[in-house]
């Protein structure tokens, strides 16, 4: 009989959560010159793919909160490492920090997968690196190009200041309110615990990271192919935040999703992994494919692309 813990949350107590705690290791890195900067990894699949997917989480997320896109995705063929990052508390400071974490596994070219401020820092790290094309391609994932579109420029400079139960709120006021579908509900309720995991320092880090004047220089990323995933349902995304990624990247893939929330990794994570697998295709056989061999699902793919 399978144990269930009544204080963890639904997708905590999920088969399928279980079973990648219990398949995938964690892995704990440092990089830095500074020993308390640990990156904390998941890194599953081929290790004979030499530019696998890296998926960068949100202000809230923790390196597991993309369990679905490793179980499902590794067992078709991809090799997927999912990160999450020590504290950085400059742009600098994370783009030389995650350098040198590639440079560690052995690696000098990637996809990435960015979900909100995740994506924020895939642009900006493909921006600072686009001399050397580290970086072949980005998945976007309700996220941004300026974060001039939360309004806290001037505030960001003393959010190492705030106490940790300030700056949960701050973030927990981003989160879906009333009713909502199970499945976002879950997925809300699955960030909430992980939020409760990091410290002060990580979430200020993060949110002065999120809010401090900082905008993506487009013209650097124009020969890196992009897809973004949207939601048609309330996010924390403005309209206007959506319309400038659009007019930033007016030759990027769109992957619209009719419901999903924030977190639509978590609550519609077999859609999300069909738009990454189209995403990706176009590198099967390459020396840059993410995948080990012909992805087994094309016919599917085939038909999401139709729609």
């Amino acid at each position: 009989m399978e144990f269930i813990d009544s204080k963890l949350s639904t997708i905590s107590n999920s088969a399928e959560y279980i079973s990648f705690r219990s398949r995938v290791p964690q892995k704990k890195i440092i990089v830095d010159e500074d020993s308390n900067k640990v990156w904390t990894i998941y890194d599953f699949g081929p290790r004979s793919i030499t530019c696998p997917l890296i998926c960068l989480p949100p202000v809230s997320g923790t390196a597991d909160i993309f369990f679905n896109q490793i179980i499902s995705l590794c067992a078709k063929g991809y090799r997927v490492i999912a990160v999450q990052y020590p504290v950085y508390w400059t742009m600098n400071e994370f783009t030389n920090g995650f350098s040198k974490l590639l440079d560690h596994l052995g690696l000098d070219k990637v996809h990435l997968f960015g979900a909100s401020l995740g994506g924020f820092l895939a642009q900006k790290f493909a921006e600072a690196t686009f001399h050397t094309h580290t970086v072949h391609s980005i998945i976007l994932c309700n996220s941004f190009t300026d974060t001039s579109i939360f309004n806290f420029t001037d505030t960001a400079v003393v959010f190492w200041m705030f106490p940790a139960v300030v700056l949960k709120r701050m973030v927990m006021g981003n989160f879906s309110k009333g009713y909502v579908d199970a499945s976002i509900a879950d997925s809300i309720d699955f960030m909430v615990e992980k939020l409760e995991t990091l410290s002060q320092q990580e979430l200020a880090s993060r949110l002065t990271l999120t809010c401090m004047n900082c905008y993506v220089e487009p013209q650097k990323l124009r020969s890196i192919p992009i897809t973004i995933v949207d939601v048609f349902d309330d996010s924390a995304l403005s309209i206007a935040a959506r319309e400038e990624m659009y007019k930033f990247y007016p030759d990027a893939k769109r992957a619209h999703l009719k419901k999903g929330g924030n977190f639509p990794y978590l609550s519609c994570s077999e859609e999300v992994n069909l738009h990454i697998q189209i995403h990706l295709r176009p590198f099967e056989g390459t020396k840059v494919s993410a995948c080990e061999g012909a992805s087994v699902c094309n016919e599917a793919i085939d038909s999401l692309e139709d729609l």
